[in-house]
């Protein structure tokens, strides 16, 4: 069961992370990884085991793929998945998928890109560069 912070904390947490989030929209990477490991080093210890380390590992890894550090993305992208609630996260999973892609894991790529199909459908794919979706949909052919 994920352990829920106090309210301030959450809070601060969250200013942090709106912070980061803006920033990345801005194209602001390295500011904005900044905030979200700011914001990170306030999950009390042992991290993994607090829901908010979840979103703020997935934040670190969605920023670091956007701004093409594909080797820090995952790292970020493995922390994640000792997080409270992200194996079901079909977000992570396309996330994980397409860092893997781009690093040349395709194994691993099509491992993640499938989970992230599974559990979030064609739609996970739309607003992302189409070569993710046609190197793992004819993957995914049901068997006769």
């Amino acid at each position: 069961m994920p352990r829920e912070l106090p309210d301030e904390l959450h809070q601060h947490i969250e200013r942090l992370c709106a912070e980061g989030d803006s920033l990345a929209d801005e194209g602001h990477f390295e500011e904005a990884v900044t905030r979200f490991e700011k914001a990170l080093a306030l999950v009390p210890a042992p991290a993994h085991e607090w829901e908010a380390a979840t979103w703020i590992y997935a934040a670190i890894g969605d920023t670091r793929f956007l701004g093409a550090q594909y080797e820090e993305a995952r790292v970020a992208l493995t922390a994640v998945m000792l997080c409270p609630n992200a194996l079901e996260n079909p977000f992570i999973w396309l996330r994980r998928g397409q860092v893997y892609f781009e690093l040349g894991d395709m194994r691993l790529a099509e491992d993640s890109l499938a989970s992230a199909f599974m559990l979030g459908g064609k739609e996970i794919f739309e607003g992302e560069d189409p070569k993710y979706s046609e190197f793992i949909l004819p993957k995914l052919k049901p068997a006769p």
